[in-house]
């Protein structure tokens, strides 16, 4: 039997869901959409569910540490964090509030829908969306494929000059 405020998937989820994550300090758990699911069992126990934008991000340590750290402060305590795998993340599961964040922090939210199927990466068939400058609105030119980690591209406005990260639609 656990100890503490009443365990309701409402009150987890709304702790939960101010976990901020670590590369953009302005996005949470909840608007990456990797907040997959709260559980609450009979007795209290409280299981926490997640997926990692990619195999083998770094971050997932940090998020369970997070999640066990914020549930714990509030008097949680039975917690567990699960990590699954499927069905994988997607841009497609980053909000609408999570996007408009990403534009005021100066990073391009993904243009259209992530591609169905495997994720081809080959420079050669590659044709880069219609980006825009998070600061201006003028249209990017991308720079570079890969920008400060494997999903994002590098990008420079063409109205202000400025340099901008892009999220890949994957």
């Amino acid at each position: 039997m656990t100890v503490g405020p009443p365990a309701t998937v409402a009150a987890v989820r709304e702790i939960v869901s101010r976990v901020v994550d670590p590369e953009i300090p302005v996005l949470t758990i909840a608007d990456l959409g990797i907040l997959r699911d709260v559980r609450v069992g009979p007795s209290g126990e409280v299981e926490v569910v997640i997926t990692p934008t990619y195999s083998g991000c770094p971050a997932m340590a940090h998020f369970e540490s997070e999640i066990s750290a914020v549930l714990g402060q509030a008097g949680y305590g039975e917690v567990s964090v699960t990590t699954v795998l499927s069905p994988p993340w997607t841009t497609d599961d980053i909000s609408a509030d999570g996007r408009r964040k990403l534009t005021a922090y100066g990073i391009a939210p993904p243009v259209g829908r992530a591609p169905a199927g495997p994720v081809n990466l080959s420079v050669a068939t590659h044709r880069p969306p219609e980006v825009v400058c998070p600061r201006c609105g003028a249209v990017g030119r991308e720079s570079a494929r890969f920008g400060s980690t494997a999903c994002k591209a590098a990008y420079v406005c063409t109205g202000c000059g400025e340099p901008f990260d892009y999220v890949k639609a994957i």
